[in-house]
């Protein structure tokens, strides 16, 4: 990240938690939050992971509090605020970044058990994490900024899309609860983002034949579909949560912003460009 790139003082005495931040997207906005004068909690499932970013943000001057739990629990959420508000006073910002696709295949050969666990894990962290949120950030008014998906209009992905598409919904209808508490609800919808190696793999259970199939029909799927071409980088999709978290974007709540939009350009349907 270059220097030029962020604004040193947009979050000067506010602290910020981020969920899913050991690693990818939420390391990523919990460093660009940090950088721009935010204290972070770092609330990840993996202990050591929540521990290592709190190194790591600790090198750039950045102080910051882990908290491990399983958000899919709302007694997880509730803890990761009290850590939050012991450590620093106050909560002004939420990103919700907990969530992701566990198996990439067709629905009907999704198992009952991993259709649960798809939306356990995508849908119900950022519903507890706003509910546990509220009490806190009312006194204070603040911004939560939810991280839904593209994969609302995708294939091979239906419970997590279905999941991301009830986190939009979520944001819609909180920002009219919430708009005379001062406090903003907003959406990014990423697309396919490059987060390098992560330190703690979505799925543990090794691959069957035919799932490492539909994975590589997934990947050749997700290539293709982005208007721009290249995947996003992690940072590229911090940035535009950072401004929606700031108060740069205080007129604005309710909001879903693509940030992988689906399309193709002429280039790809002509062949060249007029």
């Amino acid at each position: 990240m270059r220097p030029e790139s962020f604004a040193p003082n947009r979050f000067k005495d506010k602290v910020a938690i981020v969920t899913g931040s050991g690693q990818g997207i939420g390391f990523a906005t919990a460093l660009r939050l940090g950088l721009e004068g935010a204290r972070i909690v770092i609330a990840d499932l993996s202990e050591e992971s929540a521990a290592v970013a709190v190194k790591e943000l600790a090198l750039r001057g950045i102080e910051a509090v882990p908290v491990a739990g399983d958000l899919t629990r709302y007694e997880a959420a509730q803890r990761m605020v009290e850590v939050g508000e012991a450590a620093f006073g106050a909560i002004h910002v939420l990103v919700n970044n907990v969530g992701g696709t566990i198996w990439k295949k067709p629905f009907w050969y999704y198992r009952e058990d991993e259709i649960r666990l798809e939306v356990e894990r995508s849908f119900w962290p950022p519903l507890w994490c706003c509910r546990a949120v509220i009490p806190v950030m009312r006194r204070t008014g603040g911004a939560i900024v939810n991280v839904g998906s593209n994969a609302t209009e995708g294939v091979y992905r239906v419970p997590y899309s279905a999941s991301k598409g009830a986190v939009a919904a979520l944001t819609t209808s909180l920002a009219n609860e919430l708009v005379d508490l001062g406090i903003r609800v907003n959406c990014v919808e990423p697309g396919a983002t490059d987060v390098q190696d992560r330190r703690v793999q979505r799925n543990t259970r090794p691959m069957s034949a035919e799932e490492s199939e539909w994975e590589k029909q997934f990947m050749t799927l997700i290539e293709k579909e982005g208007l721009i071409e290249r995947f996003a980088t992690v940072e590229e999709q911090a940035s535009v949560i950072a401004f929606l978290a700031s108060d740069e974007a205080s007129h604005v709540t309710g909001e879903t912003i693509g940030t992988g939009r689906r399309g193709t350009g002429l280039r790809r349907i002509l062949g060249f460009i007029p």
